[in-house]
């Protein structure tokens, strides 16, 4: 009885090159001019998740799969340093009354903590899954995510279980607002955040932020929440400065905090000392702004020019979360630091990418020199500047995680 042959191996793929790039971005200024490391013409080969080369595509190494860009641009998947898209509920409403001259005020966040409470872990999870999947599409490739929206024990805690099934960049944020049940005990509720609640949460997060604003946690509540946190190995953010002048950005860089988030009211004592936290010779605390939040309530941008004239490091993220700022588009919040903060695009690109990395502490991601992960967004377009050239059209072609596409088609 004859056998049949058995059917051939089909060879691994080991190395991929994406040939035929009009303009690759790296952001390493050694490969290329200016802080974008632009390099036209270009090819980028990929092994093992990895850039194993990038530069000219005239000397571009041979490898087992090639992938033409067609005259497009690459660029470094976007790094959402900032987002709280584990929760339930909707406040399209609130948004509406807003639009129509009711000032943002920081208890709206009860709301969703009532919903989310309700939620299933099955629901919290697929709204964020949901969420995470429209980032990626968009070019996201690394997202931070906060829980916030429990402020019980229980609920933060399967909060930060959701997010730790979708991102290893989960960040504890007990310290969101002060829960009903803890009406007119924001000191008790501080105790429960540094106590039981960090106790259960902490093996679920990398980070622990708290909200230093008035309506929130004062200076002092502040400390307290980050210290607790460092104690038991998160390391430490801040939301500070978004709806008034405050200690937030002080506090944040005093404490080593890797970044300080929306930074919408900044005096010159403020921006001082994020530039200072740059020369120090350690980690900076990075000043994240947060425009589509400034876009969806009517406040003032952050001064971005400020900053980057004075050396300050900035990133760029889009907070989306249901009530403040419920977009995921880092291309949105690109267009926006462009127009309404004036930055210039290769600014803005860079604090999507580069500065999003620097505010979790990575060095894996944002850039796309020998080494980093092949984390790429292949736009629909011949050069960075389309983002804000040309805002609110999908410009992304493709996107790579690791080397692996997981959006879109080349």
């Amino acid at each position: 009885m004859n056998t049949p042959d058995p059917a051939p191996a089909v060879p691994a793929v080991s190395s991929v090159l994406v040939d035929g790039v009009a303009h690759l971005v790296t952001n390493d200024p050694a490969l290329g001019p200016g802080p974008l490391g632009e390099v036209p013409d270009a090819a980028v080969v990929v092994e093992a998740g990895r850039v194993a080369w990038c530069g000219p595509r005239t000397r571009a190494p041979a490898a087992d799969v090639r992938v033409d860009a067609a005259g497009r641009c690459l660029i470094p998947g976007f790094v959402d340093s900032h987002s709280h898209v584990v929760f339930a509920g909707d406040r399209s409403r609130e948004f509406g009354d807003r639009m129509s001259g009711r000032p943002y005020e920081a208890g709206g966040i009860r709301t969703t903590v009532a919903a989310t409470r309700a939620a299933s872990d099955t629901d919290l999870l697929g709204t964020a899954t949901r969420l995470l999947r429209e980032a990626r599409a968009q070019g996201t490739t690394t997202l931070e995510i906060k829980s916030g929206y429990g402020l019980s024990t229980a609920d933060e805690q399967r909060c930060l279980r959701a997010a730790a099934r979708l991102t290893d960049e989960t960040t504890f944020l007990g310290a969101h607002v002060v829960p009903p049940e803890y009406d007119g005990d924001t000191d008790g509720y501080v105790d429960l955040v540094t106590g039981g609640m960090l106790e259960a949460c902490a093996p679920h997060a990398r980070w622990i932020d708290v909200f230093c604003e008035r309506g929130a946690f004062d200076e002092h509540q502040a400390r307290r929440v980050l210290r607790a946190g460092r104690d038991r190995g998160l390391m430490p953010r801040v939301h500070g400065n978004q709806l008034g002048p405050g200690p937030g950005v002080r506090l944040a860089v005093a404490e080593g905090a890797a970044s300080v988030d929306h930074c919408t009211h900044l005096s010159d004592d403020d921006v001082a000392a994020l530039a200072g936290s740059a020369s120090g010779g350690g980690p900076a605390t990075v000043a994240t702004l947060l425009p589509g939040v400034d876009f969806s309530t009517r406040q003032p941008y952050p001064d971005a020019r400020a900053l980057l004239d004075a050396g300050a490091p900035v990133a760029l993220a889009t907070d989306c979360n249901p009530g403040s700022c419920f977009t995921s588009s880092m291309a949105l919040c690109i267009a926006l630091a462009v127009r309404e903060m004036r930055m210039s695009p290769e600014e803005a690109l860079r604090a999507a990418t580069a500065g999003g990395a620097a505010a979790l502490r990575r060095d894996d991601v944002g850039h796309l020199a020998v080494g980093a992960r092949a984390d790429m967004v292949l736009l629909e377009a011949p050069n960075p500047v389309y983002l804000a050239y040309r805002p609110g059209v999908p410009q992304v072609a493709a996107v790579w995680k690791d080397g692996e596409l997981v959006a879109g088609r080349p």
